[in-house]
């Protein structure tokens, strides 16, 4: 983790100084702390909460009061690491006016310290409107899961001639925009790199290989907190729900057994206090 809390600047000189980028995405008062404890330089409230922490199928379902109510728990479980929220999906399509209202909201009511948006030049408008307002704009090119049905399905992008061009052109023109960072998410090593060395603001990975100049993953899928299918680009380094599961096992089968709680788990009475109180008991009986 950066001494002090990292900052739109600081990530700029972190690039310049080929300093590798942490990001985290992370949902709830408790994850915060552990990437905050952990040493993450930013953490991002992602709009994949949809998927990971409220269950949906994709990411589409998410609101504006699901964003801040989460942005909101982060905030207050990490001081010192920069926060970055996504405006989820229709939240800055429709106009911008409303884009820049909702990107405030995550300012003003999440207490978030930057917002993130998916797409490229179709959403530029957007993007200059925020940065003017004075919110800083991370960009988000590549796989865009809020566009999953028009893209036919989470899959790599940029593999051709043609879109590998749009997304190198998206990148130039987010930049600038104003966007201070732009993700870059499920597309082939070569074109990240490609990317990352033409802009000046920093590059940060999902499954884009090491040639970008950070990396973000999932704290669940880092933690190994879910079960379920792991993305080829998301590494485990720990595997807590195996320990989980271990864990409710064991305290269920004390509770069955009545081995828990026993005596050190409860709290005494006073004597007099509990006599007094079966007495009275007893005579209304």
């Amino acid at each position: 983790m950066t001494a002090a809390k990292a900052t739109t600047v600081t990530l700029r000189e972190m690039k310049k100084e080929q300093k590798k980028i942490v990001m985290l995405t992370a949902y709830d008062y408790p994850t915060a702390r552990v990437a905050e404890e952990g040493g993450a330089d930013v953490i991002l409230v992602g709009d994949s909460l949809g998927m990971v922490v409220l269950g949906y199928d994709t990411t589409l379902p998410v609101t504006m009061d699901d964003m801040i109510h989460h942005t909101k728990a982060v905030t207050r479980g990490s001081k010192q690491t920069m926060i970055v929220t996504d405006l989820p999906f229709l939240s800055y399509h429709i106009s911008t006016p409303e884009a820049v209202r909702n990107a405030g909201r995550l300012i003003q009511e999440g207490f978030a310290d930057a917002v993130k948006l998916e797409g490229g030049r179709e959403i530029l408008d957007q993007v200059q409107a925020i940065y003017r307002a004075g919110i800083p704009v991370m960009g988000h090119i590549g796989l865009q899961p809020q566009m999953v049905n028009q893209l036919g399905g989470f899959k790599v992008q940029g593999k051709d001639f043609d879109t590998a061009l749009r997304i190198f052109e998206d990148a130039l023109a987010l930049q600038e925009a104003g966007c201070f960072a732009i993700v870059l998410e499920c597309v082939p090593t070569p074109l990240a790199k490609l990317i990352s060395e033409h802009l000046t603001i920093p590059t940060i990975g999902i499954g884009a290989g090491e040639g970008t100049d950070g990396q973000v993953l999932v704290i669940h899928d880092m933690l190994g907190i879910t079960d379920k299918y792991l993305p080829k680009f998301a590494k485990k380094y720990g595997e807590m729900f195996t320990d989980m599961t271990a864990a409710v096992n064991s305290y269920a089968t004390e509770v069955r057994d009545s081995a828990f709680p026993t005596a050190q788990h409860g709290f005494k009475m006073n004597d007099e206090v509990l006599e007094k109180l079966q007495k009275e008991i007893n005579q209304r009986s």
